[in-house]
């Protein structure tokens, strides 16, 4: 998979603001930041109010998602940018099928209009239908 420098620039810089924010949510009186940042609006929310009756709950948490931004493995962030390269694959496939069906249905028409015109019998149409079919 080849990625441009924008990518690896934008995944980079989105990865450090992360930490940033992630890190003044253990100095700073408001935590969670960073998860609204990376797209995570619910455990923002859950941040902030458990923060709010527990702060030192909250800057652990934050402390913890600090030090997991900064571990190699990113499966368990939202960092990972691969997952619109898996979308285009999945529309790609799509359209390929969609693609397929679309010669399918004019290759079956073009039987009817060969069967119409007495040049095929309709036993060969229902045979070679069949075929496309499958």
């Amino acid at each position: 998979m080849q990625f441009s420098t924008d990518s690896k620039n934008s995944f980079s810089k989105k990865k450090v603001i992360s930490i940033i924010f992630a890190f003044l949510g253990t100095i700073a009186p408001f935590g969670g930041l960073h998860k609204f940042y990376l797209g995570q609006p619910i455990w923002g929310v859950l941040y902030l109010a458990l923060g709010w009756n527990n702060p030192s709950l909250i800057k652990i948490a934050c402390a913890v998602d600090v030090v997991l931004y900064l571990l190699p493995s990113q499966d368990i962030l939202s960092f990972n940018s691969n997952n619109g390269d898996v979308q285009m694959a999945n529309l790609q496939q799509k359209s390929l099928v969609a693609q397929n069906t679309v010669d399918v249905v004019s290759a079956i028409r073009e039987l009817e209009t060969l069967r119409q015109e007495g040049l095929i019998s309709e036993y060969e149409f229902e045979q070679k239908r069949r075929a496309l079919i499958d």
